[in-house]
């Protein structure tokens, strides 16, 4: 008995020792991660995993060179690197008789099929294609360093923000925007709201220029989704930064995420002061009497911000979460505007001169919330049930003060007042289900309902020496609602090399206009079957073809349908039409994607065909004490069919430099009539934008993005050419947890707004521009949280 005692001893002393050897003795295991042209991929993970069961020991990520230094306790184990983007490789032949384990360098394989749902979280803003979209990553880079939503979309390929904020993909307009897949308050154009969004919050940008029927069929020239950030860190992590510029630019941003097991709790602030400064022009002339009207001016909009982002997910248990979030923000607005109008005979006499002076004051409050059940399924990944409800809240209480000092002799000086009371609320109530089953093969079916209820109260005063007396003939409550079912179904197949979704979308409108005081109604009911068609192929690693068709609506929009007029500058006035039907467009694209070398190129070609186009029509008009003017409002006009081709390549010679091309080109051909006259025309535009990114030694990037558009035709309209160009610099210092970055929107004060409208009548010219933008910013990460980009920038 004392010796098998002493025999079990003498063992278990052994089985000690050689743990505690192996325990004071790790591997080591070192190497870099690179892509196919050399360039180091920081943030890749690099795990060592069990190979009995596959489960990760431990794992750690690349640094910015690339480079990893692992530690691994065990004498049994493989290493496996992946990246977004990139295809995951696995490395089983492990030297495990040494400590010191070097790897050397390892290239990952870009993959550039994902069809799946892809959350990149890397320091360059990348695009990636899939079945019916692209999803443009948005990255820490800068594109997205001290800039707004806008800002951001407009370094999207295909996607074009102008210096007003109007957004284009393609060069057409008529896009849906979304935020975080449904209508937002936030995304409406009109509500001006895109600007209490900053880069920071945002994930990815989708550009769906062909969408499948499990989307609105709203918007002609397709979707663009916003997806805001939702951080899934555990702990308590965050970040704050600091922006200041010129013209005044100064904002702090303020973000606190906790995330424990069961809860996910994010929290964003922000608040600051801006500027945005413009010189006007414009010219007015009567061709046929001769006489003219120009006006020069200067404006400039200030606006003081705070925005608050709060939201929790709860995750009930391992296949069921609940979503609760909200969003509010609020404005308040003063502008100040100063234009010098002078009249003109046929002979160049000064007839009349006068000072328009406006003083403008408003507050917008905004409130969104959403309430979010997602329920996935045991033994299916893939399979889901998504329920949720939102509503948005915009309201706006505005009034502006005109005077008009006249400077001629002999006309006493004008006084005028605007009033507005505005509110708006949107609920959507949608249900989504998708099916995979075989692994090859997904059905998804769903249904949404939305609602859309405005007034507006608006009332223009004329003062009659002791007070102001409201105009009746501009005057008037506007109600509008519009109700819109909606019901699909999709079913893809998707194999290794061949894919095919196909849909159908059905959808029944209802729209109520109302003019309150004077009780003049528009009611319209219509639905529509909205069929799509999506397919791909992969012929090898490097070449890829993808094809689509849909039909899509656009629906008139508040701003088309209210009738009320705009005086602000009391020449070039503007009004809405309640008359308006719906554009209906049938689109066609082909598009491949291949990669050759360092080269990534992605060509395709498109074809639209749209019916009952919406198109400014401008007409010339005598006010009541004889002044030329003009009237623009929106009309249904004939047909437009567009062919175009789109270009995108990104090329990277050396590690240190990438050059990133997006070319845009479109021949549009135009019928229609208007009041007995014939508006047939065709003609063509084109976009191109280059962007330069350079790594400097120090940590310190430089970007030069330079932005060219051409001239182009409307209905009445010539619009005049842009060449533009950004710059940004951008440096991590405290091992980057720390940023400092300085960003310039256009540099050389080149990008302007200019328009020529003329018809047999008339001739008028606009002119704008806002000039350069000039911020610098400091973003700190705290926690586990990394540095973040906030700007106060709303506007180019």
């Amino acid at each position: 008995m004392t010796k098998y005692v002493s025999y079990t001893l003498i063992l278990a002393f052994l089985l000690i020792s050689h743990r505690a050897l192996s325990q004071t003795n790790p591997k080591v295991i070192s190497g870099k991660i690179v892509d196919a042209s050399g360039v180091p991929i920081e943030f890749a993970t690099v795990l060592a995993g069990n190979p009995s069961d596959n489960k990760p020991i431990t794992g750690t990520t690349t640094v910015e060179d690339g480079s990893f230094q692992l530690e691994v306790n065990s004498n049994k184990f493989y290493v496996e690197i992946s990246f977004m983007g990139f295809t995951t490789k696995r490395l089983d032949e492990i030297p495990i008789e040494q400590e010191q384990i070097e790897l050397g360098t390892i290239t990952l394989k870009e993959d550039t099929q994902q069809l799946s749902e892809v959350v990149v979280e890397g320091e360059i803003s990348q695009t990636q294609f899939k079945l019916d979209k692209r999803v443009f990553n948005v990255g820490a880079d800068l594109s997205s360093t001290g800039a707004s939503a806008l800002e951001v979309l407009n370094n999207v390929p295909s996607v074009t923000v102008n210096i007003e904020g109007q957004v284009s993909l393609r060069g057409s307009q008529g896009v849906q925007m979304l935020v975080n897949g449904k209508p937002s308050v936030i995304a409406n154009e009109q509500g001006n709201a895109l600007g209490t969004l900053t880069a920071d919050m945002i994930e990815r940008i989708e550009v769906i220029t062909n969408p499948s029927a499990k989307y609105d069929a709203e918007g002609t020239s397709g979707i663009i989704n916003i997806v805001l950030k939702k951080e899934e860190k555990k702990g308590l992590n965050g970040a704050v930064t600091l922006n200041t510029g010129t013209p005044n630019n100064h904002s702090v941003g303020f973000s606190l995420n906790s995330r424990t097991e069961k809860f996910n709790l994010f929290s964003q602030i922000g608040f600051g002061h801006r500027t945005f400064p413009s010189d006007n022009e414009s010219e007015n002339r009567n061709l046929e009497t001769g006489n003219y009207t120009n006006s020069f001016g200067e404006s400039d909009k200030n606006e003081t911000f705070f925005n608050l982002i709060l939201g929790t997910d709860y995750h009930i248990n391992e296949y069921n979460v609940l979503t609760l979030s909200g969003n509010f923000a609020y404005e308040w607005e003063t502008e100040n505007a100063d234009a010098l109008f002078s009249t003109f005979d046929s002979s160049n006499s000064l007839t009349q001169a006068y000072d328009r002076n406006e003083k403008t004051e408003a507050t917008n409050p905004k409130y969104a919330y959403e309430l979010q059940y997602k329920k996935d399924f045991e033994g299916n990944e893939d399979q889901m049930l998504l329920v949720s409800a939102t509503g948005n809240l915009f309201a706006k209480d505005q009034t502006s003060d005109f005077e008009n000092l006249y400077v001629t002799d002999g006309l006493a000086d004008e006084l005028q007042r605007s009033r507005t009371d505005f509110g708006q609320a949107d609920y959507i109530f949608k249900i989504d289900y998708t099916h995979p089953w075989a692994e090859k093969y997904t059905i998804e079916t769903g249904s949404q309902y939305q609602i859309n209820d405005v007034e507006n109260d608006f009332a223009i005063s004329n003062f009659n020496g002791a007070t102001y007396i409201e105009d009746p003939n501009l005057t008037n409550v506007f109600e509008w609602t519009q109700k819109v079912l909606g019901l699909y179904g999709t079913a893809a197949y998707e194999g290794e090399k061949w894919g095919i979704k196909m849909g159908m979308r059905f959808e029944d409108t209802q729209v109520n206009t109302l003019l309150e005081n004077t009780n003049e109604r528009n009611d319209q009911n219509y639905n529509n079957f909205f069929p799509s068609g999506h397919t791909s192929y992969k012929f090898s690693d490097n070449l890829s073809l993808q094809a689509g068709y849909s039909k899509r609506i656009f629906r008139p929009r508040l701003w088309d349908l209210n009738p009320f007029i705009n005086i602000r500058n009391n020449i070039n006035r503007r009004s809405g039409n309640p008359d308006l039907l719906p554009e209906y467009t049938d689109s066609f694209e082909v598009t491949s994607i291949y990669k050759i070398g360092n080269l990534n190129m992605n060509v395709g070609v498109f074809y639209r065909v749209t019916e009952d186009v919406v198109e400014t029509i401008v007409e010339n008009i005598v006010l009541e004490d004889g002044k030329d003017a003009t009237l623009s409002r929106p009309e249904n006009i004939g047909t437009n069919n567009t062919t175009g081709v789109e270009f995108n390549a990104k090329y990277i010679p050396v590690r240190w430099l990438s050059f990133t091309n997006d070319f845009n080109y479109s021949r549009f051909s135009r019928e229609g009539e208007f009041d007995g006259s014939s508006f047939d025309f065709s003609g063509n535009q084109w976009t191109n934008r280059l962007m330069t990114k350079i790594k400097l030694p120090a940590d310190v990037d430089i970007e030069l993005v330079g932005n060219y558009q051409s001239d182009y035709r409307t209905l009445q309209q010539e619009v005049t050419e842009n060449l533009f160009m950004d710059f940004g610099a951008r440096k991590k210092i405290f091992k980057g947890k720390a940023i400092l970055n300085l960003s310039v929107r256009d540099v050389f004060a080149s990008r302007i707004r200019e328009t020529q409208t003329f018809n047999d009548a008339f001739y008028r010219r606009d002119f704008g521009q806002q000039g350069r933008f000039i911020t610098f910013g400091i973003s700190f990460g705290f926690g586990k949280g990394e540095a973040m980009e906030f700007s106060g920038q709303k506007r180019f």
